[in-house]
């Protein structure tokens, strides 16, 4: 008669127990309407036993745009808001930025196009300085001062060194502003070069190893809106791999 007893008494008990690992988050009709709330929901709830209840209007936790960001849709970065020590939460918390969670987050498609990325990083702007340089004074210094060492356009194609990069190429480069604004302090330009009223002369016991570069301020200017005006190389596609 024992054994029944028991059965019957857990029968009683575990809906109350299953109804304690539950909340209810709230999440805007952007989320619920396409369906993604009823893919990610169950699948974490099917890990972890854990119920969620989503509500349009309130909810103990909530996506938007306050908490820990989870999950971007285009250009909107979704936030999870939630309460400090609620172990239901915190556990769905956990699992929305881990590796299966991100993976179910991405999962998601719609007429088979992915919707959302659980890539948040917010992603830096370059904000290129509008170029006010003498841009022929430039490419009069770029072939007498960098052409030695760089192809600057056709006239010095045969006399550059090989290694060093084109100013075709650098000009494709995301951050080539501030690469020419700043070359002096990028290797291995410290070693030779100079510029007026910035760098510290050459130690006596460490000199120039080849024939310095002196420029001003103003030179490098000139030579940056040089490079503004030229044409970025053509890098063509990217390499298809199998």
């Amino acid at each position: 008669m024992l054994k029944p007893l028991i059965f019957a008494a857990a029968l009683v008990v575990s809906p109350v127990l299953a109804q304690d690992k539950a909340f209810t988050l709230q999440a805007p009709e952007a989320l619920t309407e396409r369906g993604f709330t009823k893919h990610l929901l169950p699948r974490f709830s099917l890990k972890t036993g854990i119920r969620i209840t989503v509500s349009a209007e309130s909810g103990e936790a909530a996506f938007g745009t306050e908490g820990r960001p989870v999950f971007r849709q285009g250009e909107t970065i979704w936030h999870l808001s939630k309460p400090e020590g609620d172990p239901e939460i915190d556990a769905f918390e956990d699992w929305l930025v881990s590796d299966v969670g991100k993976r179910t987050i991405e999962a998601f498609t719609l007429h088979g196009d992915p919707i959302f990325s659980a890539d948040v990083a917010v992603k830096a702007e370059q904000v290129a300085v509008a170029l006010t340089g003498d841009a022929a004074l430039g490419e009069t210094l770029s072939l007498s001062q960098c052409g030695r060492c760089h192809v600057i356009n056709e006239s010095n194609r045969m006399n550059a060194i090989g290694s060093s990069p084109s100013f075709r190429l650098m000009r494709t480069f995301p951050d080539w502003q501030e690469r020419f604004e700043t070359f002096f302090l990028l290797k291995p330009h410290p070693a030779f070069t100079q510029v007026t009223d910035v760098t510290e002369p050459f130690p006596e016991h460490l000199p120039s190893p080849i024939v310095p570069i002196e420029v001003t301020l103003e030179q490098i200017e000139a030579i940056t809106a040089y490079v503004g005006s030229i044409t970025p190389a053509d890098l063509g596609a990217p390499i298809q791999t199998q």
